[in-house]
């Protein structure tokens, strides 16, 4: 009964769908036909389902409740979970210190850069300024972002490419061209916690691969390939969201090969990358675009408020993606975002802004670690570039009972278990080195630690 309910809640089952047999069902639970026939009739009486004489059991035509996807009372007394510490993020009062955030210090970002950009654009004709987007979006911001694909190798042509509102759009919209209610996915254990809250609406099955300093474990994913077969997996490959850490280029050619050979879509969010130093390895320069299907956006290097992402994929995807874009959005994204970061990525601002903020990180980075060594937390590893410290706690700490004492406080952390699929990291939590300065962070977590060896405290 508890399954039946459960796949009509996330909508694998819908109304007026027909329910297996009731000597299909008993084969595949194992279980009796008369346990079977008992489930099925309780479920009738309930109005869930109805019997059609003849010819079996449907679901009833009655609404399904709407689809959920978490509990929760308040923000602050909801379980940390993905969600959790975007609301606490992105609703966090003024004053409030967040350096569990994904994104970095407003004074930090080009916003004298940007003005300018808004002033010229705001003597721009009507109709850039009135007017839906194209379906592909720019063409300048197109233009320029294929010139960088070329960069790294990846020689897509135009019909390759095709702009979108963020690059959680750009996932959401390759999540609904290629899954359907039931498919397996499989992302990187821990992985960005966004992933696992976006693939929650698309009701999925999700399995996590374990992370390793050089990419997923390829053992473990080779055999889930195989046991699963998944529709996709979805990765960083530079500055992997938590961990920092950079496939390797050998653990690259075996995911290919294996993704290939099971027909596994790899989707390569790629958002970090102008962070590294120097390139490394990319899925989709060694693909060339068959398997894998790039996403990007500029909301972590240019600004969070003006956004535009992208999507990199086979031709004959773009083209269905776009009437998908169109169906959901109406067009492409905002002419007036799309412009304003197609005149920051001309010329030479953009690669000298971006000098600048690794340089800056570099120092917060030594800093933060520095810090946090003082408390007994230590990096996992120490990134190439970015802004995020994967740390272990001191043993016996646990992330989220930090993370809820200190919105408390004021303090926003993002503790290990809202990255993690099999809620193995509890010992870890991420750490945003560019919102690391304040001094009343290492205070909470100083209290954290007085609590573990003097509970009383």
């Amino acid at each position: 009964m508890a399954a039946i309910r459960n796949r009509i809640a996330g909508r694998a089952l819908a109304p007026g769908d027909r329910l297996p047999s009731i000597r299909g069902l008993a084969a595949t639970a194992g279980v009796s036909p008369s346990t079977v026939v008992e489930a099925y009739d309780r479920l009738a009486a309930e109005g869930l389902i109805r019997p059609q004489r003849g010819s079996g059991f449907y679901v009833s035509h009655a609404a399904p409740p709407p689809l959920k996807l978490a509990d929760a009372e308040t923000p602050k007394a909801r379980a940390v979970d993905p969600f959790w510490v975007s609301r606490q993020s992105l609703d966090a009062e003024d004053g409030t210190l967040k350096p569990g955030c994904g994104w970095l210090p407003a004074e930090w970002m080009p916003n004298e850069a940007l003005r300018r950009a808004i002033r010229s654009l705001a003597r721009s004709d009507d109709a850039m300024l009135a007017y839906y987007g194209h379906t592909r979006g720019s063409n300048a911001l197109r233009r320029l972002l294929l010139g960088r694909l070329a960069e790294e190798g990846v020689a897509a042509s135009p019909e390759q490419l095709m702009l979108t509102n963020t690059s959680t759009q750009a996932l959401d919209l390759v999540c609904r061209f290629l899954l359907r209610p039931g498919d397996t996915v499989l992302i990187d254990d821990p992985c960005y916690f966004n992933f696992q809250a976006l693939l929650k609406a698309h009701q999925v099955k999700v399995i996590g691969v374990p992370y390793t300093p050089a990419g997923p474990d390829v053992a473990t994913f080779e055999a889930l390939l195989s046991a699963e077969r998944p529709r996709l997996y979805i990765t960083n490959s530079a500055l992997h969201n938590p961990t920092g850490a950079t496939l390797s280029p050998q653990v690259a050619h075996r995911l290919l090969n294996a993704a290939a050979a099971n027909d596994t879509v790899i989707v390569e969010d790629d958002i970090f990358a102008d962070f590294e130093p120097e390139p490394t390895t990319r899925l989709a320069a060694l693909d060339g675009l068959h398997h894998v299907i790039r996403i990007g956006s500029f909301s972590k290097t240019l600004s969070a408020s003006v956004r535009c992402g992208y999507i990199a994929a086979r031709a004959d995807w773009v083209e269905g993606l776009v009437d998908l874009q169109i169906a959901t959005n109406f067009g492409g994204p905002s002419p007036v975002s799309s412009e304003i970061i197609a005149h920051m990525l001309a010329g030479g601002f953009y690669r000298k802004h971006m000098e600048e903020l690794r340089r800056r990180l570099v120092r917060a980075r030594r800093e933060t670690a520095d810090r946090l060594a003082r408390l007994g937390i230590t990096p996992w590893l120490s990134p190439r570039g970015g802004f995020n410290l994967w740390c272990r706690l001191p043993e016996g700490l646990d992330s989220g009972e930090v993370a809820q004492a200190a919105v408390a406080e004021g303090v926003v952390f993002a503790p290990g278990n809202v990255f993690s699929v099999s809620q193995t990291a509890g010992s870890f939590m991420r750490f945003n080195v560019a919102h690391m300065g304040d001094p009343r962070i290492y205070d909470v977590l100083a209290r954290a630690l007085e609590r573990r060896h003097y509970p009383e405290f």
